[in-house]
């Protein structure tokens, strides 16, 4: 993922930003052998900024559109009460594996249900409400999980949407690929949706805050 601030920043961030556990640390080393894709694990900066969220809202509820390998869901998992819970969808099972071993190492098993399938499926079956959510799957299906996932949003409820940047390529013109041209629909959509207020943030690469009013 090309960064979209400055190394030296980030990294500053990071290690002025509380540590992570050791379990999350083991996580994302294993994460980073297990898959060439490891970019795309939230890591220490945004999973403490992710649990910080969490902790302000007060969330009981958490949803997550994406699990990878587990590490924003632990991050999460953290800043509930005993009787939290999170549900998190993932549709590729060797991702779904390595975080549910994660998840039965920690002390947050009992909270974190992970289904497996394709999210919208999941989206579409579920009852009850969330405080919480936090969107970070494929970037051309945002947009149908956010009007998915607005019904069971309690009243003041925050939604977090990673990767609206798309390292920068929402502002180059020539890039025309599926997922970037989403992303700009998607972020064009929520900034005038009245249902919603939002705040976008260039953490990582871009996290979207829509509060629902």
């Amino acid at each position: 993922m090309p960064e979209i601030t400055d190394p030296a920043i980030e990294r500053y961030a990071t290690e002025h930003s509380s540590a992570e556990p050791a379990l999350l640390a083991e996580l994302a080393a294993e994460t980073r052998d297990f898959s060439r894709w490891s970019g795309m694990m939230v890591g220490r900066l945004e999973g403490r900024f992710l649990k910080t969220l969490v902790a302000a809202v007060g969330a009981r509820h958490v949803l997550e559109i994406g699990t990878f390998t587990g590490y924003s869901a632990l991050s999460m998992a953290e800043a509930l009460p005993a009787d939290g819970r999170i549900v998190t969808c993932e549709i590729d099972p060797r991702h779904a594996e390595l975080a549910q071993r994660y998840f039965d190492k920690s002390p947050y098993a009992a909270m974190i249900e992970l289904r497996l399938g394709p999210a919208i499926e999941t989206l579409q079956g579920l009852e009850g409400t969330f405080d919480f959510v936090f969107i970070d799957a494929d970037k051309p299906s945002y947009g149908d999980y956010y009007e998915a996932i607005l019904p069971h949003l309690e009243a003041g409820g925050l939604i977090c949407v990673d990767n609206v940047l798309w390292s920068g390529d929402v502002l180059n013109a020539a890039a025309t690929d599926e997922s970037t041209v989403a992303l700009r629909a998607f972020n064009d959509m929520v900034a005038s949706d009245p249902r919603v207020e939002c705040v976008m943030l260039p953490i990582r690469d871009g996290v979207t805050l829509i509060r629902r009013i």
